[in-house]
């Protein structure tokens, strides 16, 4: 039986999870067996650059934290978890995963030793599958969308811009 103090730590710890978990629009639970030190270290500080959370979590606290917040993650939690957290931007946090899951099981050579997947995961208060979670991390982000958007807008200007200039240069050629 654990002491008192160690059992308020833990009921903190939940607490402290299950807030977390009610702010954040989108949480991936991940599987991140074999990865590591220094592919830990550079997802860890690309999610912190991107404002997202991303920590390692004893399944137990996360069952507990999880079904206080209504998520039944009960058969996805069995080895090594870690959850990645999104508080606004839900594609940013897939983008990262995914891109992660890809590169680490292109590593042939160290195929039967990485099992960094993606377990299970939440969008808005409901429970999602990794296909939707893969879907949200092939689409652009914010910022290229913004981009792209306003390439298309700029398209017409410059090509109006083109063939302006083109009829002033045929003027200026008859004037001479």
């Amino acid at each position: 039986m654990p002491s008192e103090k160690t059992l308020a730590m833990k009921k903190q710890y939940v607490s402290d999870l299950v807030e977390k978990l009610k702010i954040a629009n989108m949480g991936i639970v991940i599987s991140y067996k074999g990865i590591t030190v220094e592919e830990d270290t550079r997802l860890r500080k690309e999610m912190r650059d991107a404002g997202l959370q991303y920590f390692v979590v004893k399944n137990s606290m996360l069952r507990l934290a999880s079904k206080e917040v209504g998520y039944d993650f009960d058969e996805h939690l069995h080895g090594t978890t870690a959850i990645a957290l999104s508080e606004e931007d839900p594609i940013m946090v897939s983008k990262i995963i995914t891109k992660y899951v890809k590169e680490l099981a292109g590593q042939e050579e160290r195929k039967d030793k990485i099992d960094f997947h993606i377990k299970a995961g939440f969008l808005e208060g409901k429970e999602v599958d990794v296909e939707l979670i893969n879907e949200y991390g092939s689409l652009p982000t914010k910022e290229e969308s913004i981009a792209k958007l306003l390439g298309l807008l700029n398209a017409p200007i410059q090509k109006m811009a083109i063939v302006v200039n083109a009829i002033v240069e045929k003027q200026a050629e008859g004037q001479e």
